[in-house]
């Protein structure tokens, strides 16, 4: 069905995508591991208010946990 040559090209692409989806892999553990570990506190340390239950609607903090993201084309499709 395929020649060689495709066979090579075929395998070569599907280990260079293994290679990647290993690198991805492991970064999600790596931050996964990072986060419980610190208890996730880390997430709102640059925060500047000194209560934390009021840190995610403080303009101040960069990371809002309870903030639902959508761009500006999901609300065009009704997400």
């Amino acid at each position: 069905l395929l020649s060689l040559l495709q066979q090579w090209v075929l395998l070569a692409l599907s280990t260079c995508s293994l290679l990647c989806c290993l690198c991805c892999l492991l970064g999600l553990f790596v931050a996964i591991g990072l986060t419980l570990g610190n208890q996730g506190r880390v997430l709102l340390a640059p925060c500047s208010i000194t209560n934390i239950a009021l840190a995610p609607v403080s303009r101040e903090c960069p990371f809002d946990p309870t903030r639902v993201y959508v761009s500006p084309r999901g609300l065009e499709m009704g997400y």
